[in-house]
């Protein structure tokens, strides 16, 4: 059981697309410690969500220290491509996994939650996408690459400039906390279609807001998870595995993370205990990245 409590608390959490990710063990965690949570899933997962939240098969995945259930405050569908309504396309407004949301935008949806419920203490970016990600760099279209960037890096932006309203002077202060990836510090062969510099990117980024949100009690943080087989890595490379191998027998540690370690990490930055930390990329690989292999 963590000692940390988030009583009271409302932490939005982005990027659930499944109960592997880190997002949903963060989500987790955090609803463990006592934070009302509200997830916004992009409009092709909800239906996958909805049903991993509910559905018998899936029930171990949700349960909590205490023997509990996860439950979630509220669900919102969230396209992270766009930061208003007006940039949607009608192409995709007509698609019927689309059409049933009102607003799916990066400020509507954070609007809404932050209305619903009187503000955000919690803002979790776990975002990232690249249509090209099995390409290398050199074969990567201009198109993939500014879609990359647009989707894994400036989404932060977008989500900090429109949840800063509601994150403002919160008692005790509010925290973002957003993921990376060493693939934005070195060069990771199989880390393609423009996502290292999407991670670079967003890195930078992190620390900009962190200096444009700090007068108003506002810490921005990001971690960099080590090498997890989610299923989103699986389908970047088949032989993840071998990644995974790789970074536990070159690690300090000697031995891969947990999705557990991410999201404690993650309430530690959320937490009173982190009340001084802002800017930083904080590493929860097992000390992978000070190895020079």
């Amino acid at each position: 059981m963590n000692a940390l409590d988030f009583s009271g608390k409302t932490a939005l959490v982005s990027g659930v697309g499944d109960n592997q990710s880190f997002a949903w063990y963060i989500a987790k965690a955090l609803r463990a410690a006592g934070a009302k949570i509200v997830l916004a899933v992009h409009p092709r997962m909800y239906g996958i969500v909805d049903s991993i939240l509910t559905r018998d098969a899936d029930k171990e995945s949700r349960l909590l220290p205490d023997g509990s259930e996860f439950k979630v405050e509220a669900m919102y569908a969230c396209d992270a491509g766009y930061d208003t309504m007006d940039q949607v396309p009608e192409k995709v407004k007509a698609d019927k996994r689309y059409a049933k949301f009102s607003d799916y935008s990066i400020k509507g949806t954070i609007e809404a939650v932050g209305q619903k419920f009187g503000g955000i203490d919690v803002l979790v970016h776990s975002i990232a996408f690249s249509r090209e990600i099995t390409k290398p760099i050199i074969e990567t279209s201009r198109e993939a690459y500014s879609e990359a960037l647009g989707i894994s890096s400036y989404s932060l932006v977008s989500m900090v400039r429109s949840a800063a309203p509601f994150m403002a002077n919160r008692p005790g202060g509010a925290s973002v906390v957003g993921l990376t990836y060493i693939g934005g510090d070195r060069v990771i062969p199989h880390y393609g279609g423009g996502m290292s510099t999407a991670k670079t990117a967003l890195q930078m980024d992190a620390k900009q807001l962190a200096w444009f949100v700090g007068d108003r009690n506002i810490r921005v943080n990001l971690i960099s998870a080590g090498p997890y087989a989610s299923r989103a890595a699986r389908a970047i490379n088949p032989d993840f595995d071998k990644l995974i191998d790789h970074a536990a027998t070159h690690s300090p540690l000697r031995r891969p993370i947990g999705p557990e370690e991410v999201a404690n990490s993650t309430l530690y930055l959320c937490s009173p205990l982190a009340s001084a930390v802002t800017g930083q990329i904080l590493y929860v690989d097992c000390g992978y990245n000070v190895m020079g292999t």
